[in-house]
């Protein structure tokens, strides 16, 4: 999944539509390939895409009563940053979803969760993941929950220095299962929805 980003680009933050699912199933598919592919076998990591990055999955995601997803898409007028089916490039998503507990939470009222948030790396460094996780907590707020949480594998070194930066902290931790593979993931927490 090739994507060019220029340097001075325009993105908005909308809600995911239906015709959004196969571009999300292909940016979850490549990210998650990226930063966790080298931890697991080929053929682990193929079932995992099978299960969670398909089409399918995302449409069934974006039809759960309990998730809001959304999506940065860019804006540049030139025709190359379209998609094939002339849609608007997706860039990143983010998930909201409620009725999420881990047990390091369950004494806490008003959680939601940021089930997701990928950005495609070429769009690092943009703002689109500060601007799609900004979009999230305001979400969380007009819902009614003051405290958002996240799962992060424990060695995404550059996404937990990021989430703190967001404002979360570390509050326990979670077992994430790729096949036979189990990954530790750090469940952080941010109860400042102010900002």
């Amino acid at each position: 999944m090739t994507v060019t980003i220029p340097a001075k680009r325009a993105f908005i933050i909308r809600p995911a539509r239906p015709a959004d699912a196969a571009a999300i199933a292909d940016l979850g598919a490549h990210t998650f390939t990226t930063t966790f592919g080298h931890s697991v076998t080929a053929e682990e990591l193929q079932a995992f895409l099978d299960e969670s990055y398909t089409t399918a999955a995302i449409e069934k995601d974006l039809e759960d009563a309990d998730r809001d997803v959304i999506v940065a898409v860019d804006t540049d007028e030139d025709s190359n940053n379209k998609t094939k089916n002339n849609g608007d490039k997706v860039l990143g998503f983010a998930y909201l979803t409620r009725n999420s507990v881990e047990p390091c939470l369950a004494h806490l009222s008003g959680t939601a969760e940021l089930q997701r948030i990928y950005v495609h790396p070429a769009a690092h460094g943009k703002g689109v993941g500060s601007a799609l996780s900004g979009r999230i907590t305001a979400m969380a707020r007009e819902q009614g929950f003051d405290k958002l949480w996240l799962g992060v594998w424990m060695e995404n070194y550059k996404a937990i220095r990021t989430y703190e930066r967001w404002g979360y902290r570390k509050v326990g931790h979670h077992d994430f299962k790729v096949g036979p593979v189990v990954q530790t993931d750090h469940i952080m927490l941010k109860e400042d929805l102010s900002s």
